[in-house]
């Protein structure tokens, strides 16, 4: 007589082990995520703390696309006992993003650096400057042909029948958005480089996919800009320029079949 075998615990066993086995490097790699998370979080706070020590000047340098305009009355207020203090806060956080910009891109690419060969992972501290100079060409642009357009636009518009009253809380806000979009969105190359590298997305496919991307990009012009056409085709144009050169990137450097 032969005995009962529990093989419905054994397969639940090795079920189990299989499962431990796989949720393991999950695990490892969404602890790696927030340890990354964290120190890229704690630079920007590093950057912005030491910013609020410059808020004045740093204040003065923002406001230059304003105070160059040729219109009268054009000044900023406060409207709000804690306005001005906020105003400083929000312009320090971001600077300090700015100025945390190769510790945050160091931090991404260290991420990102575990799925590359060997002699990709070399890469990385030449793709933390290229990011970095790429965003600073961004948001450079922004500062010196776009905010001046976007402003003497929509502050000029009817400005002989209405006076304009901006608050220096609105006026960061509209400000840093705009530098912020195109300093991230300068990024496109860089993205385009690694989807290619890991076979993601080929120039083939992207080049197919140029009248979606257009569309995509008003789209995106549209919701991160003010709603004013002008402002979303200087968002826009450069933006499919660098889809342009995406795919040129991925056609050099991409995965090859």
């Amino acid at each position: 007589m032969t005995e009962p075998t529990n093989q419905p615990d054994d397969q639940k066993k090795d079920l189990k082990g299989v499962l431990e086995e796989h949720s393991m490097p999950f695990l490892v790699h969404l602890e790696e995520l927030r340890r990354r998370l964290i120190k890229a979080f704690l630079g920007i706070i590093l950057g912005a703390a030491a910013a609020f020590y410059f808020s004045p000047e740093i204040m003065e340098f923002i406001k230059l696309p304003l105070a160059r305009l040729d219109i009268e009355g054009v000044e900023l207020h406060n409207m709000q006992v804690t306005g001005t203090f906020y105003a400083y806060l929000k312009i320090s956080l971001l600077t300090g993003v700015v100025v945390a910009l190769p510790w945050v891109f160091y931090q991404t690419w260290a991420f990102i650096s575990p799925g590359l060969y060997q002699r990709e992972k070399i890469m990385v501290l030449p793709l933390v400057i290229t990011s970095t100079i790429l965003f600073l060409v961004g948001a450079g642009f922004c500062y010196v042909v776009v905010l001046p357009i976007a402003l003497g636009f929509l502050l000029g518009f009817a400005a002989d029948q209405i006076t304009n009253v901006i608050t220096i809380s609105s006026y960061i806000s509209f400000a840093g958005l705009l530098l912020l979009a195109f300093g991230f969105g300068f990024q496109m190359p860089i993205m385009a480089y690694f989807l290619g590298k890991f076979g993601i997305v080929s120039s083939k496919f992207l080049a197919k996919g140029r009248r979606y991307a257009f569309v995509i990009i008003l789209i995106v012009g549209a919701i991160i800009t003010p709603p004013d056409p002008l402002t979303q085709i200087l968002l826009a144009v450069p933006l499919y320029l660098l889809y342009e050169i995406s795919i040129i990137v991925v056609r050099l450097t991409g995965k090859r079949q």
